[in-house]
Parts: structure tokens; C-alpha cells; sequence
């Protein structure tokens, strides 16, 4: 096992891992513990008493972050030529079609989101075997398959992100960056959690939200009080 460095050593002793934290107490504490030289981000992991196994306990969504995740998105826009330039205008990053995915096929994958009209869901889903692994595949259900592609671009430069549960019942969403305050990260992790609380499935039983944990990059994680959400 690798030996902690001090800084680590440092900041696991100030944090109580027995005890669950109201949110405004986590986020203050994964600034103070954050041992990273740069401007790590803050992440929320949240356990769920949900089998995603079942269609309708497996949750995905979207949701819009006050505060911005601190991170520009890069977005692709598969449009057709008229739609060209209302995503060009919105902030799309990169704007086309067939060029665009010969580009994707050939192993480009710089961009963090794509968006897609439907009529180029055909010609986009050959690019399956890249974007999927990397959740990076459009999809109605996060409103990234539509025709008013400029206000789903304006939408994710504006901070808005889409989350899934993984096939364990978690699911892991940054929520912005150890430069935030404490309160700025406490109204983004606010926005998702209450998301996911109203998302609940009316079959799942039990304790729905099992455990919620926050962390930056290479820090310790601060275990959250599920009844201090908002």
C-alpha cells in the first residue's frame, strides 16, 4: 500500500470519518482538505437504494448548475446546413456533418458534449463505438437530440450537465471546482441532489438515498447528512 504523503496524512486528520456532515460543513471542509496544486474539481458521489438493472429505477437526467461546473464545455454539433449557423451562434464549438464524423471515425474526440438533430441520428450512430464508451453519444432523454439545437448548445455552456447511475446504484457528478466558495458549491450540489430526490422511482423501497460523499481530485472524501439537502 502507498505510503500518504504528509499533506494527505494532514488532511485526513481533520476529517471525523464517523461522522456525516451537514452540506454547508462538507463543502467548506473538501476546500480546506484539497491537496491538489491546481484548481481540482468537486465531486458528489451518491449511493442510491435503486436497481438500475430495472428500466425504471435506471435514472438519467439533467440538470442545470447555478454556478457553472467551473469548466468550459467543448461541444459538437452535428447539424444540416441550415442549422449551421443557429449552433455556430449559440457557442458550438465545432459545426457539421459528414465531415465531422469522418473526423470523430478517425479517432478525434476533442469535446466534452455532443448535440444532434434527429435527422442526423442515422449518419451519428455509426459513431457509437467511440462516443459510447466515453457517454458522450447524444440522447433525447438529456436534450441532446433535438432540433432547437441552439438552445440545447446555450444550455450546456450555461452549465448544464447530464448524470446516470452506474450499474452499482451511484452516481458520480462534479459540481464545480475548489475555487468556488463553499456556498456556490453548496447551490450546485442543492440543484442535483434535489434533482435526484424528485426523480425518485415510485418502485424503489427502502432508504432511497444511501449515502451521498463529496470530494475534489485528490483528496479525501467528507460524507454528507442526506436529511442537510435542501
Amino acid at each position: 500500500m502507498a505510503k500518504l504523503s504528509k499533506k494527505r496524512q494532514a488532511a485526513n486528520a481533520k476529517i471525523d470519518a464517523t461522522k456525516e456532515y451537514s452540506l454547508n460543513e462538507a463543502m467548506a471542509l473538501v476546500k480546506e482538505v484539497n491537496t491538489a496544486k491546481f484548481d481540482a474539481s468537486v465531486d458528489v458521489h451518491v449511493r442510491l437504494g435503486i436497481d438500475p438493472r430495472k428500466a425504471d429505477q435506471a435514472l438519467r437526467g439533467t440538470v442545470t448548475l447555478p454556478h457553472g461546473t467551473g469548466k468550459v464545455k467543448r461541444v459538437v454539433a452535428f447539424v444540416t446546413p441550415d442549422k449551421e449557423q443557429e449552433a455556430k451562434d449559440a457557442g458550438a464549438d465545432h459545426v457539421g456533418l459528414d465531415d465531422l464524423i469522418a473526423k470523430v471515425q478517425g479517432g478525434w474526440t476533442d469535446f466534452d458534449v455532443v448535440v444532434a438533430m434527429p435527422q442526423t441520428m442515422a449518419k451519428v450512430g455509426r459513431l457509437g463505438r467511440v462516443l459510447g464508451p466515453r457517454g458522450l453519444m447524444p440522447n433525447p432523454k438529456t436534450g441532446t437530440v433535438t432540433m432547437n439545437v441552439g438552445a440545447a448548445v446555450t444550455d450546456v455552456k450555461g452549465g448544464k450537465i447530464a448524470f446516470r447511475v452506474d450499474k452499482f446504484g451511484i452516481i458520480h457528478s462534479s459540481i464545480g471546482r475548489v475555487s468556488f466558495s463553499a456556498e456556490k458549491l453548496t447551490d450546485n450540489a442543492n440543484e442535483l441532489l434535489g434533482t435526484l430526490n424528485r426523480m425518485k422511482p415510485s418502485s424503489a423501497k427502502g432508504v432511497y438515498m444511501k449515502s451521498v460523499t463529496a470530494a475534489s481530485t485528490m483528496s479525501p472524501g467528507v460524507k454528507i447528512d442526506p436529511k442537510s439537502i435542501a
